[in-house]
């Protein structure tokens, strides 16, 4: 396994004055933040899980807590009744205008959507196709107070609309329910030497000029770069903001800008580190004698720095843990698509219990859509979990399991003997089934405790406790990422295909225990 970059082990708020990056040590791809008051709001990607476009919240711009989401369920709806990983919401613009708050994403196959709520909290509209197309990405409005124009910028998808790098802008309804023509290129930086992949533009007014920031080179290997014009449809020129330079902070880049109420001008964008995905760093951000944008120390990435001039915020990150109150699951959770009613066995007691859902694909946990699953945080830490498996039906399995390009998972197994297995098992990237790591047959495995410990290069030991203390199963696996997104935790219950309900694997106490630096 190539290593990834360096990511230190204490991240956050240092609780002296300053902060430590990234402040979010996940997968929170492609970030864009916007401040409404005294609060901060940011949204990322969630490509094809649901629920969707996640709504985080913060005080400091430091410490973020995870609010909720705001789409229900993946559209078109039929187009994720399974898995589609690298498909859905790609690079959302978060934005509050005419006391509503608005999120524009693009669809790489369907076009550029766009949703709004009276608060984050909602209630959030139905989504609306602004427009149509193949290859739309990355979308970001910008209704100008000025002239009560409105405007709208997005990138490309090679993949679908057979050419990429460069940016088209159109003029927008004010209600942002479609645009005018089919727009014009406002950058094409195939004409721009050096320039490639470029992509996530977010649209921006400032001292009388229109504003573009949006990231080239690449994820893990790019930079920041900043476009100005006096008008909307250009010329635009150019400059490199923000770049690697001799830090350790590779591919700096894909972000939003946002200005405090004291003034000051920060910028969130993600750093690429392989499984644990794109994590997000915070950089102080001014502007120099000439009017650009100066992000970081004079370009280059800061690890440490004195936090926002802000009122004291507590610390907080996203949450992870989960004791399941009522036998219902946190924000941090989602599916791996569409989720169906019967997949969560309502109940008054304790744990979560997951339905185990009958399958031909249940050899294969990247091809089924009940997996709930969270980002895997940055960090050694320890994963642990608690299950029991309520079922009589041959080769019902309930598990913890490491999602990615490749997977691993640990659980419980019905034999066709009638017996309780402790198995492990695993599916290399170029496989399209599992294959046995290890198994056994502890005695009183009805209920065990499953644990993960995984290093701080995402390195990953099995083992469980069936009541007389821990058993490593299997060998070490090396997470990985899916093509955008990084390794998932997620847990599940499957049986083979067959008549009747196939039972329940019942979850509790979900928690991470992070290694002592």
């Amino acid at each position: 396994m190539t290593p990834g970059p360096r990511i230190p082990e204490v991240t956050g708020d240092l609780g002296d004055g300053t902060y430590r990056n990234p402040v979010l040590a996940a997968d929170w791809s492609d970030p864009d933040v916007v401040r409404v008051g005294g609060d901060f709001y940011l949204t990322a990607s969630s490509f094809g899980r649901a629920p969707g476009l996640p709504l985080l919240h913060s005080r400091d711009l430091v410490n973020w807590t995870l609010a909720g989401h705001a789409l229900e369920r993946l559209v078109p709806e039929g187009a994720f009744t399974g898995p589609r990983h690298d498909r859905g919401v790609w690079a959302p613009s978060l934005r509050h205008h005419d006391g509503r708050f608005w999120i524009f994403w693009g669809d790489p196959d369907h076009g550029v959507f766009q949703i709004n709520a009276p608060s984050v909290e909602g209630p959030w509209s139905e989504p609306h196709l602004v427009k149509e197309g193949l290859g739309l990405i990355d979308a970001c409005p910008l209704w100008d107070e000025e002239t009560g124009e409105a405007y709208l910028v997005h990138g490309w998808a090679k993949s679908r609309a057979g050419f990429n790098n460069r940016l088209t802008g159109h003029r927008m309804r004010p209600d942002g329910t479609g645009v005018h023509g089919e727009g014009r290129t406002l950058v094409d930086a195939d004409l721009i030497p050096g320039w490639f992949t470029l992509e996530g533009p977010k649209l921006y007014r400032h001292e009388g000029r229109f504003w573009i920031l949006a990231p080239a080179g690449g994820v893990a290997t790019g930079w920041q770069g900043a476009f100005r014009a006096d008008s909307f449809f250009g010329p635009y020129e150019e400059r490199i903001v923000l770049s690697q330079g001799d830090t350790d902070v590779n591919g700096p880049h894909q972000g939003g800008w946002v200005r405090t109420g004291a003034g000051e001008d920060w910028f969130l964008h993600f750093q690429q580190t392989g499984a644990h995905g794109r994590l997000v760093h915070l950089q102080p951000m001014r502007w120099d004698a000439d009017g650009w944008p100066v992000l970081g120390d004079d370009g280059s990435p800061v690890r440490v720095h004195r936090k926002p001039a802000l009122p004291p915020a507590p610390v907080s990150r996203p949450a992870v843990d989960d004791a399941f109150p009522g036998g219902a699951f946190g924000p941090q959770w989602q599916w791996t698509a569409n989720p169906r009613a019967d997949w969560v066995r309502s109940h008054g007691g304790k744990g979560l219990r997951l339905a185990c859902v009958r399958t031909g694909r249940a050899g294969d946990l990247r091809s089924v859509p009940h997996v709930l699953t969270q980002r895997l945080p940055a960090g050694a830490r320890t994963v642990e979990v608690r299950l029991r498996l309520e079922s009589d039906a041959p080769g019902a399995r309930a598990g913890l399991v490491v999602l990615g390009d490749a997977y691993a998972w640990i659980g419980l197994e019905r034999g066709e003997d009638g017996g309780v297995l402790l198995v492990h098992r695993f599916a290399p990237g170029n496989a399209d089934r599992e294959r046995d790591a290890a198994r056994a047959r502890p005695a009183g495995a009805g209920e065990v405790l499953l644990r993960i410990e995984v290093t701080a290069d995402a390195r990953c030991r099995f083992s469980y406790d069936a009541g007389a203390g821990p058993v490593r199963l299997g060998p070490e696996f090396a997470a990985t990422p899916w093509r955008w997104v990084g390794a998932l935790l997620g847990l599940f219950a499957a049986a083979p295909e067959g008549e009747g309900h196939a039972g329940t694997g019942v979850f509790d106490d979900f928690r991470t225990t992070a290694a002592t630096p």
